[in-house]
């Protein structure tokens, strides 16, 4: 979802952009990485590649963490061994959920699951594996035209029920892939060193966010609130992931949350 998005950012700021999808680069493989970024020469390495199941990551974290965390530090360690610069997306998940101001590059991380814990860890790996050549986003709540996301399952349910129900108690940024993937090359481009956070501006529930969608789709489906318990999942979720910068003007500010959806809209029907 990001990856086609970060692509297609990439061609329009005029660079030639060499995409790899899952199936022609498995970065958990550290020499297969090696080898495609050493025939590539690239500029820079913006790694899209992700483990994105929460709740999976639960029982399968070895594997999680072959992903988001050794195969992070595989591909920064191949990239800065060229000479490129490592954009690398990390996550809300990394923090606890407890705060209720908005989390800042420097707020103490504490992970509460599993997928959290191995966001982390490649964020610690790429840190270790290209210490003066890396830039580590920290986004969150990610929706795209390019796959499965949250403003999809909300159209299709309500074009199919009466009623849905929603959690009101988990507050978050939601960031639309194509925001923040020009943000990603632009990111790229002046190599700010460190974390940085980057996501969609404001801040709702996934109550708030699935009102907003059914309006905009102009459904006739009513959205009622319900707490996290009522819907319990194997990973638990924040509470609170709300993203803020203490960074200035070297980080790129995203648009509304209710612009990425407009926007999302505009070009996603077909693909919701």
């Amino acid at each position: 979802m990001l990856g086609q998005d970060v692509r297609s950012a990439a061609q329009d700021a005029g660079h030639e952009p060499i995409a790899l999808a899952r199936a022609e680069l498995d970065i958990t493989d550290e020499a297969v990485v090696r080898a495609a970024i050493d025939a590539a020469r690239p500029d820079a390495v913006i790694n899209c590649a992700a483990w994105t199941n929460v709740d999976a990551a639960e029982t399968e974290e070895r594997a999680a963490t072959a992903v988001n965390g050794d195969g992070a530090g595989h591909v920064a360690r191949a990239a800065a061994a060229c000479g490129a610069w490592t954009v690398h997306v990390s996550s809300d998940y990394v923090f606890d959920g407890r705060a209720r101001a908005p989390y800042l590059e420097s707020s103490p991380t504490g992970p509460a699951s599993a997928y959290g814990r191995s966001k982390l860890a490649g964020e610690h790996a790429v840190a270790a594996a290209a210490p003066h050549a890396h830039t580590i986003v920290r986004t969150s709540w990610l929706f795209g035209a390019g796959g499965p996301c949250f403003p999809a399952t909300i159209r299709r349910l309500a074009g199919e029920r009466d009623q849905i129900k929603v959690v009101d108690d988990q507050v978050g940024c939601p960031t639309f892939t194509g925001h923040l993937a020009r943000a990603l090359i632009e990111l790229a481009e002046t190599r700010p060193p460190g974390i940085v956070h980057v996501a969609g501006g404001g801040a709702c529930s996934w109550y708030e966010f699935a009102r907003e969608i059914v309006a905009a789709s102009a459904l006739a489906c009513e959205v009622t609130p319900c707490t996290t318990e009522e819907f319990p999942r194997p990973a638990p979720r924040p509470a609170y992931s709300v993203l803020g910068t203490e960074r200035g003007h070297e980080v790129p500010r995203l648009a509304g949350w209710r612009e990425g959806l407009s926007d999302y809209l505009a070009v996603g029907v077909t693909s919701a």
